[in-house]
């Protein structure tokens, strides 16, 4: 009998590999958050909540999540469970990038012709159709790569791994906005037919970049260190979990209840300004294209330097629970530097903010992540973590509807500009402030004594 060959501990240099793919999903999510809705909003005077819905779509497709990685484990292709996914879907993702921006042309030429007719509101629910399908094809590469994580990992280096890769998503927000705002026009205001050409280059070129990313960074990994043959069974990984059965664990105590709470309102709190920053730096502060793209960079940057200052400094000093209390109150605060910036016309200011909100958002995520694998029973682990992988996936859906819907609200409501954008900012600095009032009710030794039991009964139940 042929002995399972036992596959070689993974070495830096492939985290760092693996890690090209997500500095790929960086590098596109700026095309979609930092272009695109900007855009839609300025340049082709789409309301805020319709456009920020268009986009929103792709997010919440992120249930599909579940399909593909339980197809992945089931039907390899050519050999192999998580490679051949990626690749399809990473050419299927830029093809359908390319194809949003075709629509989205369309879109706006038909609202400045016919106003919002019968053709216009065709074209917007071909947006988001093609937005579904975006979505879709993320789903189809993100969560087989999630599983390829797994595979290839083992207890004591995967949080090395997920470290290394979330970092890399981060370095490519930042060279996505760097490298978007060199291809796109540096004038303040130019005519459609100059920036049309600006932007379809962009997309074009982007895209493929990432497609070549996403193939290296895959590119003989499973073959030499999946433990897939060995363990595949094993492994309760995010994508296994069903939307009703993440709803279960997520309310299975009191304790689960009132910490996931904090978790969807910091998420919802920290995301509202996607859908907006780029057209606040459009229409209040006068920016280009370029130059509000540009503003990604400052934010990962500040991200960057706040999740390694809080993993190595911070936290040992302050701990789990004050960390993200911290960075919570720190958030509040930066968006009401964000609403001063506004009012001062002040560019720099603004980029010094976004700066700062990226430290700030960094410290949160660190403290509130770190606390909640903390708090999380190991038996249960991968049910429990691949719940809030899911419902954070739908908070980050709901933040970018809801910052679109604040803005439209705030145009309403408010004759000034700067005060419309004032409305988005001051929500998402209150929500962060009762999410820390939530955080002051969570007791981690019920959380511990409690939460195990009660999702190892909701789980008894569904074998049952």
């Amino acid at each position: 009998m042929e002995a399972v060959r036992t596959p070689p501990k993974i070495k830096l240099f492939t985290m760092f590999q693996l890690g090209l793919y997500q500095m790929g999903l960086g590098m596109m999510s700026v095309l979609t958050l930092g272009v695109l809705n900007r855009v839609m909003i300025k340049e082709l005077a789409i309301p805020a909540t319709l456009a920020a819905s268009a986009i929103a779509v792709h997010q919440f497709m992120a249930p599909a999540r579940l399909w593909f990685g339980q197809l992945s484990d089931a039907k390899p292709i050519a050999g192999y469970h998580r490679t051949g996914y990626v690749w399809i879907a990473s050419g299927l993702f830029a093809i359908a990038a390319f194809l949003a921006v075709q629509v989205m042309w369309q879109l706006g030429a038909s609202l400045q012709s016919v106003g919002w007719a019968a053709p216009t509101q065709m074209w917007l629910v071909v947006l988001g159709l093609v937005f579904a399908l975006y979505g879709l094809t993320l789903s189809a590469g993100s969560t087989p790569f999630a599983a390829l994580l797994v595979d290839v990992s083992e207890e004591d280096n995967r949080s090395r791994l997920v470290g290394v890769v979330w970092s890399m998503l981060m370095v490519g927000i930042v060279l996505g906005a760097i490298l978007s705002s060199r291809l796109l026009p540096t004038e303040g205001s130019i005519p459609l037919e100059q920036l049309r050409p600006a932007v379809d280059r962009l997309f074009m070129i982007v895209p493929g970049i990432v497609c070549g990313l996403c193939i290296l960074a895959t590119l003989g990994v499973e073959k030499k260190y999946s433990h897939f043959a060995t363990r595949s069974q094993d492994n309760d990984r995010e994508d296994q979990i069903t939307l009703g059965r993440a709803v279960r664990v997520l309310t299975a105590s009191p304790q689960t209840g009132l910490f996931f709470s904090f978790l969807l309102l910091m998420t919802i709190s920290l995301f509202m300004q996607d859908a907006v920053m780029e057209s606040y730096g459009g229409q209040v502060f006068k920016m280009s294209v370029s130059e509000t793209t540009r503003l990604n960079a400052f934010w990962g940057t500040g991200t960057l330097v706040g999740i390694s200052s809080a993993g190595f400094a911070i936290v040992p000093r302050l701990g789990k629970t004050r960390t993200a209390k911290l960075g919570c109150v720190l958030v509040a605060a930066c968006m009401t530097l964000l609403i001063f910036a506004g009012f001062m016309a002040n560019p720099k200011l603004l980029q010094s903010g976004l700066f700062l909100f990226g430290l700030a958002s960094g410290v949160t995520t660190t403290g509130a992540l770190s606390l909640m694998l903390d708090l999380t029973a190991v038996e249960t682990a991968g049910t429990f973590i691949g719940a809030w992988g899911l419902a954070q996936a739908l908070a980050r859906a709901l933040a970018t509807v809801m910052g679109g819907g604040a803005l439209d609200l705030g145009k309403a409501i408010f004759p000034n500009l700067t005060l419309a954008y004032a409305l988005v900012f001051g929500l998402q600095a209150i929500g962060m402030l009762i999410a820390v009032t939530l955080l002051n009710r969570v007791d981690v030794k019920a959380f511990h004594l409690k939460t195990k039991a009660a999702i190892s009964t909701i789980l008894q139940g569904e074998l049952d």
